[in-house]
């Protein structure tokens, strides 16, 4: 190593000489370095190295070393390290899954088994003397022929492990699980919709179709009339037809069993059946049926009954019912009499809006009774498909203080509002009227007629009727229009008058429907057809006449 020269006499040659040595020496230094430091790593590169256990690195270091050392190995050795970390990494895999389900408790106790066997033959697979002696003995020589063996057993036992894996997949992984079940939901519930629709529109086909038995009992019936004429003469005029201070009803139907119903329930449940008086008014078609049948079958209790056609109300025409005039339009003729299997199909929920039902002239029959019964005070106005179950002369009584309308009212909650049955968005309807307001029910209300004429309802309801022929302020239906007519003269009844929802509710309390005077099968389910609600129809069907011979010969299946 060269020594600075702190001095030099000889002059500046001395000094240059001394500088170059320095640097050489510097130089030959940093040379001699590296070339320990190359001949340091071709050692370690080149050295022999003992063959360690075949089982996976477990640091970055190894990892390196095991690289490094490979570019000297054998291949077969090698290859070997290879299979084995394959074998290694499926047995850790079948584990996995094998202790996910013990997790889950699922009832997959086979599958457990296949794992955990799996597993096992996996581990003991290298153990085998065969394999242990030929392959992973330190120091030996990999013996090609039992690699090759070796191989093809690791890889029937991953082909295996693999199937096992992607079967069991769908069970284990939420993510698969929880897309599968939104696929399925999504499914059922195209399919669900799909069938509400279809049943929709058969309960509306079954509901509002005539079914066999009651054609079979108005032919019958007017079959009678036209073989006897002589026994079904008119009667006459009776006082009693006009008698305010008798009890009169109103029923508006052209089914003539379930207006027999109605009026016999009601006489056998009266305490005074000869003070009450029933008006009925069925269609031009029907009314010779009608008639003979309460010819046949006199009401009991000497109660009066009124039989009469629209037809017999000459003021009934179009120049002064806006529901007539409507029915002459084009538009109203095309919405409701063509294309309607088709409108309802792809309304499901509006189809049953356009039943012409809805314009009929016996529905909105109830808005004229001021004036088809001049004479008197108070009306009861009863559906057709109600049961009386108790003396409804105590409504008679009821103080309506002033009130045209008497009606028990079905809101509860933010259900049966003006806002379901009005459309609020249009200027009239939100100007006139609360949203919020309670409706209340058609089907049984009594009314004050002498109120109603003061507070010219027949014309209110004429006003908002002629508003709606584009269908804009209500959808149809003879409830919205009364809710509209009566909105500030209703009074509210107990609700133990009147109770609802008979024809389509299966859960109306038993003991509420024994406790209520009236009963209503509002809804499809009629309880005069095979659709009806089996626990409901034994209150309907014991007031049929069966001793009535057509009743027995018209096969009602009661």
């Amino acid at each position: 190593m060269a020594v600075a020269v702190r001095g030099n006499r000889g002059g500046g040659s001395g000094g240059i000489n001394g500088g170059l040595r320095a640097f050489f020496s510097h130089r030959i230094f940093i040379s001699a370095t590296f070339t320990l430091l190359f001949l340091a790593t071709l050692s370690a590169l080149f050295s022999p190295h003992p063959h360690h256990h075949p089982s996976l690195p477990s640091s970055g270091n190894a990892y390196v070393q095991r690289t490094f050392l490979a570019i000297k190995s054998d291949p077969l050795k090698t290859r070997l390290d290879l299979i084995y970390k394959q074998a290694n990494d499926h047995m850790t895999l079948v584990n996995a899954y094998a202790a996910y389900a013990r997790k889950l408790k699922l009832d997959i106790s086979r599958q457990l088994r296949m794992f955990d066997e799996l597993a096992k033959n996996l581990t003991d697979l290298p153990l085998k003397p065969s394999y242990k002696s030929s392959l992973f003995e330190p120091g030996s020589d990999v013996d090609e022929d039992v690699l090759r063996q070796f191989e093809k057993e690791v890889k029937e036992k991953v082909k295996v492990a693999r199937l096992m894996i992607a079967e069991a997949k769908e069970s284990y992984d939420n993510q698969i699980k929880i897309q599968k079940l939104k696929d399925t939901i999504f499914a059922v519930n195209e399919l669900l919709i799909k069938a509400k629709k279809n049943g929709a529109f058969a309960s509306l086909i079954s509901a509002k179709s005539v079914p066999k038995s009651l054609h079979c009992l108005a032919m019958r019936l007017v079959g009678e009339r036209i073989a006897h004429p002589e026994k079904y003469k008119e009667e006459g005029y009776k006082a009693e037809f006009e008698d305010p201070s008798l009890y009169h009803y109103a029923i508006f139907s052209d089914n003539v069993i379930a207006v027999s119903v109605v009026i016999r329930s009601v006489v056998k449940n009266a305490e005074e059946p000869w003070k009450h008086v029933f008006h009925v008014v069925t269609d031009k078609m029907n009314v010779a049926a009608m008639k003979v049948w309460f010819r046949m079958r006199p009401v009991e209790g000497g109660a009066h009954v009124e039989i009469n056609a629209v037809e017999d109300f000459s003021f009934l025409n179009s120049s002064y019912v806006p529901v007539l005039k409507q029915l002459e339009s084009a538009n109203m003729q095309k919405f409701y009499f063509e294309n309607q299997a088709e409108n309802a199909t792809k309304d499901g929920s509006n189809m049953k809006f356009t039943n012409p039902k809805y314009m009929s002239m016996l529905n909105h029959l109830r808005f004229y009774l001021p004036e088809m019964y001049p004479k008197l005070h108070k009306i009861l106005f009863l559906d057709d498909d109600v049961v009386v179950q108790r003396d409804l002369t105590g409504l008679w009584k009821v103080d309506l203080d002033g009130k045209v309308n008497g009606a028990v009212e079905t809101c509860f909650g933010s259900f049966h509002r003006y806002a379901q049955y009005l459309n609020f968005s249009h200027p009239l309807i939100k100007e006139g009227f609360n949203p919020k307001a309670c409706a209340w029910a058609f089907g049984m209300n009594i009314f004050d007629l002498d109120a109603w004429r003061r507070e010219k309802c027949t014309e209110h309801y004429h006003y908002w009727q002629s508003l709606n022929e584009d269908r804009t302020l209500w959808k149809l239906g003879t409830l919205p229009p009364g809710l509209i007519t009566f909105y500030s003269t209703t009074k509210s009844l107990d609700k133990s008058w009147h109770v609802l929802g008979l024809g389509y509710n299966p859960s109306i309390s038993m003991d509420e429907i024994s406790n209520a005077a009236v009963i209503h099968y509002n809804g499809n389910m009629k309880p005069w057809l095979d659709i009806a609600m089996n626990q409901y129809k034994n209150l309907w069907t014991k007031y049929v006449d069966n001793d009535m011979e057509f009743v027995q010969m018209c096969n009602f299946g009661l």
